[in-house]
């Protein structure tokens, strides 16, 4: 018969929670309502993302959900009435790149009618913060579109 005293147990439990605390991934989205019927929407590009290729691939996922992506240099050149994104990116390197953070933001009239976020800087043990950044961004986006 084993004999394991709380102490023991406790340190264990501790110990545990603390290892697969450093594996979560938290991916978060708030949809737009059905109300918005999107059929295009102004991307404002991020001068601080410079990962090559991602700007492509997000109006690459847009446009494959049937909504006209429109890129702009900034929101102010969003007319009025008009939809718009708003993102930011990062990537890290741990025995590969992958994609840290990512959250986009859909806007009209500068409100906030839905986003979406990927977070991985807490995903320090997990494996599944690799892989391309297409893949861990095409769930949010279609859901974010509610498509």
């Amino acid at each position: 018969m084993l004999n394991i005293s709380r102490k023991s147990c406790s340190i264990f439990l501790l110990a545990a929670l603390t290892l697969f605390s450093g594996c979560v991934i938290v991916k978060d989205v708030v949809p737009m309502s059905q109300k918005h019927d999107v059929q295009s929407v102004y991307i404002v590009m991020n001068q601080s993302v410079l990962m090559d290729g991602f700007l492509a691939e997000l109006t690459e996922q847009i446009s494959d959900l049937g909504i006209k992506p429109t890129v702009v240099a900034t929101s102010a050149q969003v007319p009025s009435n008009e939809y718009y994104l708003t993102y930011t990116a990062n990537w890290n390197w741990d025995l590969a790149m992958y994609l840290t953070y990512f959250e986009a933001k859909l806007k009209i009239n500068n409100e906030l009618i839905g986003y979406a976020k990927y977070d991985s800087r807490m995903g320090g043990a997990s494996f599944d913060k690799f892989g391309p950044t297409a893949d861990k961004i095409r769930p949010l986006i279609r859901q974010l579109f509610r498509k």
